[in-house]
This record gives structure tokens, sequence and C-alpha cells, in this order.
């Protein structure tokens, strides 16, 4: 049977995303998991996160799972949410500069002071609610309209190296990369768990996808 492994370092909002994929997964096997064997094995890769990024990091070390996310990252699908799609880039500016993954050449800045809306609008810190994506092309993106809605909660934003890894931008005073994408992996920086049919489509998409552009 198929399978999707949801990596579990206890910093993840595990059971909502869990109970998402389970709704959109048919007869795929899904399981929440902190075994490198499990993940290695499973056919599918979901990489979640919440929290601070070095508190994260230390996690995946204590567990042996950063060098997991790095093995499995581009050899079969993964998908990275929220902090998730953080890690995975080499560098963040939060808790004062903290090392990541560096399965993407990038970093994460904090949005800066002052961000106001097109209408003047002071805009808060952190980026939390319901936002458009500008989507670029991609197969999980198929069945959801271009520019639809999905619900962020940061205050830190991926600035992938590369502008031909950027999967998708939103727009917050800046306009910041909220997906990335390459090589069977696609991240994104929102929560597709709580973003109602657009999240759901895009989870389904996932679980079917086979890796390939």
């Amino acid at each position: 049977m198929t399978s999707v492994a949801i990596i579990d370092y206890g910093m993840g909002n595990l059971h909502s995303i869990g109970k998402a994929v389970e709704h959109v997964a048919g007869d795929l096997r899904v399981s929440i998991t902190a075994d490198p064997a499990v993940i290695r094995r499973a056919d599918r890769i979901i990489f979640p996160g919440v929290g601070a990024i070095r508190d994260c990091m230390h996690e995946l070390k204590r567990l042996g799972l950063d060098e997991v996310v790095r093995e499995v990252a581009g050899r079969k699908p993964l998908l990275g949410v929220c902090l998730g799609m953080q890690l995975l880039l080499e560098f963040s500016e939060e808790n004062g500069g903290t090392p990541a993954l560096g399965v993407f050449a990038g970093q994460v800045r904090r949005f800066p002071d002052g961000l106001r809306s097109t209408s003047g609008e002071r805009l808060k810190i952190p980026h939390m609610g319901w936002n458009q994506v500008h989507q670029h092309a991609h197969p999980l993106w198929a069945g959801i309209p271009q520019d639809s809605r999905f619900y962020f909660v940061h205050s830190y934003y991926a600035q992938p190296a590369r502008t031909q890894d950027s999967a998708g931008t939103t727009d917050y005073g800046i306009e910041f990369t909220s997906a990335v994408a390459r090589d069977g992996i696609f991240a994104v920086q929102f929560h597709p768990e709580k973003s109602q049919h657009a999240g759901l489509q895009l989870l389904a998409n996932f679980v079917n996808w086979n890796g390939q552009d």
C-alpha cells in the first residue's frame, strides 16, 4: 500500500495536518512518525513545523532527522509546511541567526517594521490570517484558481537565492516567496490544513503527485 509519512519531531501541528491528509488520502496509509526507517520507506513525506527555528533544528538533530530530511529530499515527493519550508533553506535570521538544512539556497528574513498595505493601512507582524498566493506553474496547483487565499501565521519569510525555486508569491507590504519547489520538493509558508477547499486540494494533489514537474 502506498504510504505518506508525516515527520514528528515534536514541533508541528500534527493532529490537524494528519486529519487533513487522511481526509484526502483515500486508501493511502498515513503515519505520523519520528522513526527514520518509516520515513525512508514512505512513498511521500510531509515535513511540518511550528515554533522557533532554533528549537526545531535542535530537535531534528537530537532525533537524527536532519540528515534523514536531507537524504529523502529530492529522492521522493516531499511537502514542507510553514516552518518546514523555512527549515529547508540555508539560514534564518530568527533567534539571532540559525543555520538550517540547506536543501534550498537562500535565507529566511524577518518582515521589516513599518509595513503598509496598498491602501496605506499599517500591517501587523506576525502576518496572520488569509492572503492570496500568486502561483507559478506547478502540478500541485492543479484545480486551485490563481490567486486563491490560504491561511498564514508567520513573522519570517523565505528568500530563495534562485528565482526559479519560487513556486508562489504573496504580498504583505512586500512581495515574498510563499512557496518553493524543485526536484520533487514542494514547500509552502501557509497552512494547507487550515486553508479549507484550496488547502485540501493542494494536499490531494500532493498525495497523488509522482514528484515530476
